[in-house]
């Protein structure tokens, strides 16, 4: 389908901005008091905790650094870690650390390579660093251009590699990532996925008109949604000399300003949000969504109006 189709389709979504907070009845939720939220993805029948753990975490941990936060995020009740090949050693580092828990938790991993010899290369690997023999969710990673969508489905496209090795067992679900709108447009017509990955903060969703179509769609077509990036206010500052470690954004580090930032996403129909890499951003959004609660009405209109004067990380021109 041609790249205008789509955008012609997706006229629609903008409705979605006037649709905040959005309810969440359409989204089965398992909500207990003190225990962290689990909420099931898409179709699966998986049910996730509404923060997840990314790789990220513990590259460059020592192993008992990477043992010490899998364990104070389990702690916390969160039960869905995904990671990637481009992590560093992350996957390296989060086998080991998660052995013990294998069995209680989701798995998620991805892959950027495109054709199916290099996504069947990847994947071998993956599952011998992360010492299991499966992933819940395998995903194609970073998907950004329309080229990119067209050689995973074409022949010898990684598409190939990922339905063999769901035939073998060694996935169980398939998703994807993607950085833009287009692509995630694009990749939602040509299969069946289980889930997206997506940024969903509310500077890009107000300011940048980045997001609401793509949550539409997925919503129609019953996909899980996982959100990235909710907690980003924008681009680092031109001139910004002293940048967290694992942040390549600037992130919200007021503990009220990131528990407000995951809020906004998981007011939406989204499954689980995942925290930046940083650990230390990581254990504070652990922390401040012990007890989440959807935004009001009131508190969803001042995040808009706060939201739309702030330089959005992810813009859409469609």
């Amino acid at each position: 389908m041609k790249r205008r189709t789509f955008l012609r389709k997706t006229a629609g979504a903008l409705t979605m901005l006037s649709m905040f907070p959005a309810g969440l009845s359409s989204i089965n939720r398992e909500v207990m008091p003190g225990i962290m939220e689990k909420r099931e993805l898409g179709n699966t029948g998986l049910k996730l905790s509404i923060i997840g753990f990314g790789g990220i975490v513990v590259r460059d941990a020592t192993p008992e650094q990477a043992s010490q936060r899998v364990k104070e995020a389990i702690d916390y009740g969160v039960n869905f870690f995904d990671v990637a090949p481009s992590y560093g050693d992350a996957e390296i580092k989060l086998g080991p650390a998660l052995k013990p828990y294998r069995k209680d938790v989701i798995l998620a991993c991805k892959t950027q390579m495109r054709d199916k010899e290099g996504a069947r290369m990847e994947l071998e690997r993956s599952l011998e660093r992360l010492q299991t023999d499966y992933f819940d969710l395998h995903q194609f990673h970073v998907v950004s251009r329309p080229e990119e969508v067209d050689q995973i489905f074409g022949p010898n496209g990684a598409m190939e590699a990922f339905l063999e090795a769901k035939e073998e067992g060694k996935i169980r679900h398939i998703g994807f990532s993607a950085h833009t709108v287009e692509a995630a447009l694009m990749l939602m017509e040509r299969y069946d996925f289980a889930s997206i990955m997506f940024p969903f903060s509310a500077s890009s969703w107000y300011a940048g008109n980045f997001g609401p179509q793509v949550m539409q769609r997925a919503h129609e077509k019953g996909l899980g949604i996982l959100a990235l990036k909710s907690m980003v206010r924008g681009p680092w500052p031109e001139g910004t000399t002293e940048r967290l470690p694992k942040a390549w954004y600037e992130p919200m580090q007021d503990p009220d300003e990131a528990r407000n930032g995951l809020r906004f996403a998981l007011s939406h129909p989204i499954t689980s949000a995942m925290p930046p890499g940083n650990e230390n951003l990581f254990s504070m959004a652990l922390k401040v969504m012990t007890d989440f609660a959807p935004l009001s009405d009131e508190e969803a209109e001042r995040i808009k109006i706060h939201a739309s004067q702030q330089a959005p990380l992810f813009s859409h021109h469609g």
